[in-house]
């Protein structure tokens, strides 16, 4: 067997990998995002036809996407759905539903509290907590500076 250096593995690994198609890709994620936030407006239009106030509105659409994200999800259409769309199913907040939901449901087996609990977390847990520290420590300069 011949011996090979780091950098001649790193160069045929290299040549010998598929091209990824870059600007399809891109153009996937952009046209699936861009429906992913046609839905979350339409669901503005609706619930403020529903008789919600602009900020409630937006509330219950944030909620209404975190729910379809989970349903899809657990009903194992999201990740098909993914496949195909690429970024732009995962970066809205249908990807932050799909990051907590995923984990809870392929660890259900070992239990309530050891599985399902746990693991919800173990992707979305850490954007949650920097996301409150964050938020306390800009409350707190804030309360100092009176701005």
């Amino acid at each position: 067997m011949q011996e090979m250096s780091n950098k001649e593995y790193a160069k045929l690994a290299k040549r010998l990998a598929p091209r990824s198609p870059v600007v399809k890709d891109c153009a996937m994620a952009f046209v699936s995002g861009g429906v992913v936030c046609t839905i979350g407006q339409a669901l503005l239009a609706a619930w403020k036809a529903a008789g919600l106030a602009e900020k409630d509105a937006g509330t219950a659409v944030s909620v209404t996407l975190i729910f379809i994200g989970a349903l899809l999800t657990g009903a194992g259409v999201f990740d098909k759905i993914a496949k195909h769309a690429g970024a732009g199913t995962l970066v809205p907040i249908t990807g932050f539903a799909n990051s907590v939901a995923a984990p809870a449901l392929e660890f259900r087996t070992e239990g309530f509290v050891a599985g399902t609990a746990v693991k919800m977390f173990t992707i979305a847990g850490p954007v949650i907590v920097y996301g409150v520290a964050a938020s306390v420590v800009y409350g707190i300069i804030l309360l100092i500076t009176g701005t």
